[in-house]
Order: C-alpha cells, then structure tokens, then sequence
C-alpha cells in the first residue's frame, strides 16, 4: 500500500513538470520545430484531462461521492494519478 502511494505521489511529480515544460513553452518559446510540437502536446494534454474529467463526472452515481471543484482541479492536472488517489480514497 505504501509503495502504490510513492508511485501515484511520483507521478504526481511527474505531471508537474510536464505542465511546467508546456508551459514553459508559452513564455519563453522554443525553437521553431519544437514550439509547435509544444503547441500541440498542450491541446492534447488539456483535451484529454478535460476528457477523462468529464467522463468522471458523467459515470458518478446520484448518490455517490461528490466531487469538490478544487478535487476536479486536481484530477484535472494530475490526470490518471490523482483518480487513482480517488479511487483508493472512495472505496466502498
């Protein structure tokens, strides 16, 4: 159990810094045939978070476990990692 909490907690990290590096990417561009490159892992990375974030929300149960908006943030940025984390955290 401790490991898998390392690991989502590595991941976690990791998420971090692909954020980061996008980011970057948005302030201090890079050169020519990466910064698109960026571009396009970023939209690919906000479609997908904001995917896996509403397909969530759609298959929670009326009288499940709700989700705070900072949660959703949270999932939203972390990704698998963080719904991992909720799903440990909500189990029956």
């Amino acid at each position: 159990m401790m490991l898998k909490q390392i690991f989502i907690n590595l991941g976690r990290l990791l998420m971090l810094g692909v954020w980061g590096f996008l980011l970057l990417n948005l302030f201090q561009p890079f050169p020519s045939p990466l910064k698109y490159f960026m571009h396009v892992a970023m939209a690919f990375m906000f479609f997908m978070h904001g995917l896996q974030l509403m397909m969530l929300k759609s298959t929670l149960p009326k009288d499940g476990p709700k989700i705070s908006g900072w949660q959703e943030f949270k999932i939203f940025v972390f990704g698998v990692f963080e719904l991992i984390a909720w799903q440990q955290k909500n189990k029956p």
